[in-house]
């Protein structure tokens, strides 16, 4: 179990350095390295993430950087869209499942390698409210399907149509990516009891712990690390994975 916890402890850094990418972490830890039931992992997965995200952002928080308009006019349809996805897990197998979830492992990697040039400190001019809410609601439903918070969708999204800088867009993220993930989770606790499965809340504890102890540590260094390198290491390793899932559950299709 060593290598799950240094995984629960790369999840929490990931959350605190980059404001994204601790459940894009998660689901693989606990499905490969754990061993568990894939829609168990995706319901571990939000309340890990959720509870991790909390705690990265209250540093934000304190020092001003969650514009909470954007917050509820980005998360309550996050929160409808996490709901929805979720309850469309009822519906969905598990092996397409992960093949959703290594298609967005690689999408992720793709605007990590490709970032949208995006200004620091500089905002951009705010968008339409509409196409905020209904980006909202496309990442929420991602989000409850399979278990991603969607950070690295939610950012380039809150800077180019929320009109957020970069800093207050990582803060203002990491809230948006709680409330989803509590929400799809709720709604996964209806599938798994359709399924006869349940909650592992032990693991839940252990990597909740951890990950916001590397929360806590990713925020606290993330002024010294160099990002776009930082993002770069991530994307080389998300295509791996990405690619270890399609191999693992491209069979079971045919």
């Amino acid at each position: 179990m060593i290598l799950a916890w240094i995984g629960a402890l790369f999840i929490g850094l990931s959350l605190g350095l980059l404001g994204s990418g601790g459940s894009i972490l998660t689901v693989p830890v606990l499905v490969y390295v754990v061993g568990q039931d894939p829609k168990i992992a995706i319901a571990g997965s939000l309340m890990i993430v959720g509870i991790i995200s909390v705690f990265s952002a209250l540093p934000y928080a304190r020092q001003g950087l969650v514009k909470w308009r954007t917050v509820f006019i980005f998360g309550i349809p996050g929160m409808l869209g996490a709901f929805l996805g979720a309850w469309g897990a009822h519906y969905v197998s598990n092996a397409i499942q992960m093949l959703i979830f290594a298609a967005l492992l690689l999408s992720a990697a793709y605007l990590m390698f490709r970032p949208v040039k995006l200004d620091a400190e500089t905002p951009t001019q705010e968008r339409a409210i509409y196409k905020i809410a209904l980006d909202g609601l496309a990442v929420g439903a991602v989000t409850g399907l399979v278990g991603v918070g969607g950070g690295f969708l939610i950012i380039p999204a809150l800077v180019l149509l929320g009109g957020l800088s970069m800093r207050l867009a990582v803060g203002t993220s990491l809230v948006i990516i709680a409330a989803k993930s509590f929400v799809g989770f709720y709604e996964y606790l209806h599938v798994l009891e359709s399924l006869s499965l349940s909650i592992d809340w032990h693991i839940i504890g252990i990597f909740s712990a951890i990950g916001v102890v590397g929360g806590w540590l990713g925020h606290r260094v993330s002024s010294h690390v160099d990002q776009a390198l930082l993002k770069r290491i991530f994307a080389f390793f998300l295509v791996i994975m990405g690619a270890y899932i399609l191999y693992k559950n491209m069979p079971s299709l045919f």
